[in-house]
């Protein structure tokens, strides 16, 4: 088990459809008046928790998410902000504004940031100033990937493209045939040994990072429906690996675990959900279009456990912790709870402005960014 997670076991046993892209203009679906969450009951407060650090950097969206890497939190915001944080104490290791609105990001090795423009730039950061910036041919919505000295980028048009990190030489790119609508959502890019595994309508794909041939597919979830937002089964982010199991949603239809060392699908399991997954090496966990938050055996996909008492709350993707799981909700509140039976454990207060990404874990911190640009770190008791 990862060491950073046994201080929260430790604390524990003390205690509208996504947006849709279509040629290049954006529909939101109408609908019905939502219904309403059931009123929580007070805090159980199991769980013994304290308030670490808090920092600004401005308002987000679903596709600007957080990573830690080498001690540093780098967070972003649609106005362009880019920061590496100090994991520990929440102070400014560096900042500046790339000039333009950011449409995805922050992805990071510690060394190299990148973030993706609305104007569809690709901009890679080193030491709190920028390095290059090279433009992309379509608009993405998935922070990049830095890992090996290359930056790699899913784009909207189902493109893979890895550039050089040190000076955004383009070294090669592996196409799909575009479908006639994408997801306006983060998808999956990731490094499983030396794969590199991308998110493909509703395929998980093994690249050879070299030079991004294709060593294996593996589907997730298959195209049924009777109309183009019913055949929508892209991957969405984020997903969750433990060693060579990576186990993701396919939007609106799926989740499955698929053995990355072999690309073969270990299961798949039809359910409605639009958000990311995250799980340990035990169990998967995440909610389903309404707010059902749910558990299944990461080496079977039988269902554990699910809870009720989140529903219509619009959850985040999770994150697995020791032994409890973090996911924050359109109020503002983080939710732990625990990983055996989903009871609450403690209940977590931010800003008030929506949570929309997953939470991350830096040291024995766990961090979220609100939609209004607050970052809030908690460390367990």
């Amino acid at each position: 088990m990862n060491p950073f997670l046994i201080s929260w076991q430790r604390s524990l046993r003390t205690a509208c459809l996504g947006a849709l892209v279509l040629a290049g203009l954006t529909a939101c679906s109408s609908g019905a008046k939502k219904p309403q969450p059931t009123e929580l009951p007070p805090v159980a407060a199991l769980m013994g928790t304290r308030a670490a650090w808090t920092a600004q950097v401005g308002a987000g969206t679903e596709s600007i998410t957080p990573v830690v890497a080498s001690g540093r939190v780098f967070v972003a915001s649609t106005s362009g902000t880019v920061a590496a944080l100090d994991g520990a104490t929440g102070q400014d290791v560096w900042r500046l504004n790339v000039g333009t609105p950011i449409a995805a990001g922050v992805g990071s090795d510690g060394q190299t940031a990148a973030v993706v423009t609305q104007s569809n730039q690709l901009v890679a950061l080193a030491n709190g100033r920028e390095v290059w910036r090279v433009r992309l041919p379509a608009r993405s919505f998935t922070a990049p990937l830095v890992a090996g000295a290359r930056v790699f980028v899913l784009t909207a048009d189902r493109t893979v493209t890895a550039f050089d990190a040190q000076n955004g030489a383009r070294l090669w790119a592996q196409s799909r045939t575009s479908e006639p609508l994408v997801l306006s959502q983060s998808g999956a890019l990731l490094a499983v040994g030396d794969t590199l595994v991308a998110g493909l309508s509703g395929r998980l794909v093994g690249l050879n990072p070299a030079n991004g041939s294709v060593r294996w597919e593996a589907p997730v979830a298959t195209s049924r429906g009777t109309n183009e937002v019913e055949r929508l089964v892209d991957i969405v982010g984020p997903v969750s690996r433990i060693g060579g199991s990576v186990c993701a949603r396919a939007y609106s239809a799926a989740v499955g675990c698929v053995d990355a060392s072999r690309g073969t699908v270990v299961w798949s399991r039809a359910t409605q959900g639009t958000t990311g997954v995250h799980g340990d090496d035990r169990l998967v966990f995440g909610a389903d279009s309404e707010g059902r938050f749910q558990a299944w055996q990461r080496a079977s996909g039988e269902p554990a456990w699910d809870i009720q008492r989140l529903k219509y709350r619009g959850l985040s993707a999770p994150l697995a912790l020791g032994r409890v799981v973090a996911v924050g909700d359109n109020s503002g509140l983080v939710h732990l709870i625990s990983r055996e039976d989903g009871s609450e454990m403690t209940r977590l207060s931010t800003d008030g402005s929506p949570i929309l990404v997953a939470p991350v874990l830096s040291g024995d911190a766990l961090v979220v960014q609100t939609r209004n640009g607050g970052v809030y770190a908690w460390r367990p008791q």
